[in-house]
């Protein structure tokens, strides 16, 4: 399978990115979500594709362009579908569909068709979960991080927290990565970029 490298990702990165500010967000999480990735993947010794997770990890929040509107605001509201958004981009550019998934199976800890109906999400119903080793990785990797304003370094026990809100399967399922995968070193990468650790 074709994987793409780094600097096509970026270029198509800059292609869909509205403006520089969303370009900067989005491309430098993803980076750090990457980074994240390859610490976990370093210390865990896992029989995965390390250059698949990386472009997974560089390209699971693309579809955030599409959520810019003309002013350059987020679309707060709709950001459950950035991930859905992401997999037509990838899909529209003829990626592989096991490129395309990195992007609609990583929002939470996966969504189900009953999370979809029972919370009125707007998404397509269907299942959105990570399945394979590099999916679930790159789902975990970008729980340690946060676009927001200032971007944010997430410590594990802050997102079990967070998470609680969606109920006991969610927080399972985050334990069970936990206890799979290990806590990345988050002091390390947040002196690397300067951001804050919640």
């Amino acid at each position: 399978m074709w994987v793409p490298g780094d600097d096509e990702i970026r270029a198509l990165h800059e292609r869909y990115a509205p403006s520089p500010g969303a370009f900067e967000l989005v491309w430098t999480h993803c980076v750090i979500v990457c980074e994240i990735a390859e610490q976990i993947m370093d210390g865990a010794g896992l029989d995965v594709d390390k250059d698949l997770v990386r472009a997974g990890c560089l390209l699971h929040d693309i579809g955030v362009y599409r959520l810019y509107d003309v002013t350059g605001e987020l679309d707060q509201k709709s950001y459950i579908r950035h991930g859905v958004l992401g997999h037509e981009i990838l899909r529209a550019e003829g990626f592989p569909e096991e490129i395309c998934r990195f992007c609609s199976r990583h929002t939470g800890v996966g969504l189900t068709r009953d999370d979809i109906e029972r919370q009125r999400l707007p998404l397509p119903a269907g299942d959105y979960v990570a399945e394979t080793g590099e999916e679930r990785l790159v789902m975990y990797a970008d729980k340690f991080h946060s676009k927001t304003d200032p971007p944010t370094f997430v410590a594990a026990d802050s997102y079990a927290v967070h998470v609680r809100r969606f109920g006991g399967g969610k927080v399972a399922a985050f334990t069970a990565m936990r206890e799979q995968f290990g806590e990345p070193d988050l002091v390390s990468l947040a002196g690397d970029h300067g951001h804050a650790i919640a």
